[in-house]
């Protein structure tokens, strides 16, 4: 963990090196300046494609299924947009990006087209990295995405059928039994697998759209 922290902590600093000093501010502080509310209102469009999820399930059953992460996902960055908050933008946009893969592997080319799952996918990740550009992305941003998967994850054990197996909740995914003889083995696996692989996109991403650091900040506002 600290080594995955390490870039948080150099001398170089980026935004985030304020939430350290001001901890009582880490989670959901207003961005500055503000998203303007025609950028914001580009949260409507998540929240459609999750409204189509849920015409589809309702028609086709499934329900639990809206609870997948990549479902879910698109409320997470309808609300970061319309509220302006930076952390929900980025812990969703960063889940597109695996989920995409997850999508493709096992419900594009298992199943088939579906319009309102590609919808979500596609459409999903379209949202999010654009919104990325805009709010650009910080090396804390990986730790948010990780919390909102463990938070995701619980909900779906709780609450969703363990037929469906809603983010791998209940039982170790089909064809990977003969490598783990109980179910928490399999979720601790899974565990630092996110984890690394959040801290890899997040890594990635920041090199593209680096949060701004506290000395640029300090050299635009004079």
């Amino acid at each position: 963990m600290l080594v995955l922290l390490a870039p948080c902590l150099s001398a170089r600093g980026v935004e985030t090196a304020e939430s350290f000093a001001y901890p009582n501010v880490i989670f959901l502080r207003p961005m500055k300046p503000p998203l303007e509310l025609r950028f914001r209102l580009l949260g409507i469009l998540p929240l459609i494609f999750f409204l189509a999820q849920t015409i589809h399930y309702w028609r086709y059953g499934g329900m639990g299924n809206l609870l997948w992460i990549c479902n879910v996902g698109n409320v997470l960055l309808g609300v970061g947009l319309l509220l302006g908050q930076r952390e929900l933008i980025r812990t969703a946009a960063i889940w597109t990006i695996p989920g995409l893969g997850i999508w493709v592997r096992y419900v594009l080319l298992a199943s088939g087209f579906y319009f309102s799952t590609t919808l979500a996918h596609v459409g999903g990740i379209a949202v999010g990295l654009i919104a990325l550009s805009r709010v650009r992305i910080d090396c804390l941003a990986w730790i948010y995405a990780f919390i909102w998967s463990l938070l995701v994850q619980l909900a779906a054990r709780l609450l969703t059928s363990p037929e469906l197996n809603v983010n791998l909740a209940h039982r170790i995914q089909p064809g990977w039994e003969n490598l783990f003889s109980t179910y928490w083995k399999f979720w601790l696996v899974l565990l630092m697998v996110t984890g690394l692989v959040l801290w890899l996109i997040s890594r990635v991403l920041s090199l593209i759209w680096p949060a701004a650091s506290i000395s640029e900040k300090a050299a635009g506002a004079s």
